[in-house]
């Protein structure tokens, strides 16, 4: 019986590329890394460069470096090439950049005859993740982008500050677009299993009211003083794809919200959207559907709307 060793591929090592080769390898999620990007030489650096921790990791690693084209071997593919928004941009605003890297790099995935699992984690991320699917034609419970598992986290934050509760107390989602027009089912925030509109009522002193419009505004802001703090994102992001990852390939059948190919779900079809879903061992094996408040609904096909709207701009390009 031979064993099967876990291999991720990831496209553009950059300083997210590269932050998520790292925290697979050191929480031992990992067995071969095999890094890709235009500039071979950088790939061929943080392999090195993973390689050379190797010594002080809890289990062995390997890295390695080489092309899009060579691939297909890889259990897991994460696409973060791209350039990274500034502080003054919109993630919606580099829409075009992306989508040259991505035609360039579509076909040389296809020669690969990669068949595995597929995470996107460039942005516009829920873009950029349908555009994806639709020139792979690939199989929509196959492929991901981390959309907002990233904002739930920081969502996660802002609540356990405010509270003063353990954020693995929470269950606490944001949906939507992982971007401007993202959302918060309040009507579904639990601390302990109970609703916090519940807890609200009981124990005022307690769980005081919050104001919902702050809330989702630091969230939303967070990433862009990360970014204009240390001019890129890295160790959350790099987190919430390793957890994305450990899902899959421990088949844990785990509830955690990126963005899915909606197929008539919350009366939004042809796109990806953040929504809470199961990854198993066959990528997204249930999409839950929230009954959402009437203004939930609203504002989260609002957060659809947006994304549509610029996946139509991104196959006119």
């Amino acid at each position: 019986m031979s064993i099967s060793l876990r291999k991720v591929g990831i496209i553009g090592t950059g300083h997210v590329g590269s932050h998520v080769a790292f925290s697979l390898a050191l929480q031992g999620e990992v067995n071969q890394l095999y890094m890709m990007d235009i500039d071979t030489k950088k790939a061929q650096a943080q392999a090195l460069d993973v390689m050379d921790a190797v010594s002080y990791l809890p289990h062995h690693v390997t890295a390695t470096a080489g092309p899009i084209e060579e691939c297909g071997d890889c259990d897991v593919l994460v696409f973060s090439a791209g350039p990274l928004p500034d502080f003054y941009q919109d993630r919606l605003e580099s829409l075009g950049n992306t989508v040259e890297v991505l035609k360039d790099v579509i076909p040389r995935i296809k020669a690969s005859g990669f068949n595995g699992f597929i995470i996107s984690i460039s942005n516009p991320a829920d873009v950029v993740v349908t555009y994806l699917r639709e020139h792979l034609d690939y199989p929509a419970h196959k492929i991901i982008s981390s959309g907002t598992a990233l904002d739930s986290a920081r969502f996660q934050k802002e609540l356990s500050t405010r509270l003063n509760v353990n954020r693995r107390s929470l269950s606490a989602y944001c949906m939507g677009e992982h971007g401007g027009s993202a959302m918060i089912p309040w009507s579904h925030v639990a601390v302990g299993g109970k609703k916090l509109t519940e807890l609200q009522e009981e124990m005022p002193h307690r769980f005081p009211e919050l104001d919902h419009a702050k809330v989702l505004d630091d969230v939303k802001i967070g990433g862009y003083v990360v970014l204009e703090g240390k001019g890129s994102t890295e160790f959350g992001i790099a987190s919430a794809v390793t957890e994305l990852i450990r899902a899959y390939f421990h088949d844990e059948k785990k509830v955690l919200p990126c963005s899915c190919y909606l197929d008539g779900q919350y009366g939004v079809t042809g796109i990806f959207a953040s929504v809470p879903a199961i990854i198993g061992k066959d990528g997204i094996e249930e999409i839950f559907e929230l009954h959402l408040t009437d203004e939930e609904l609203e504002a989260f096909q609002h957060s659809c709307s947006v994304i549509k709207e610029h996946v139509e701009k991104a196959n006119q390009m």
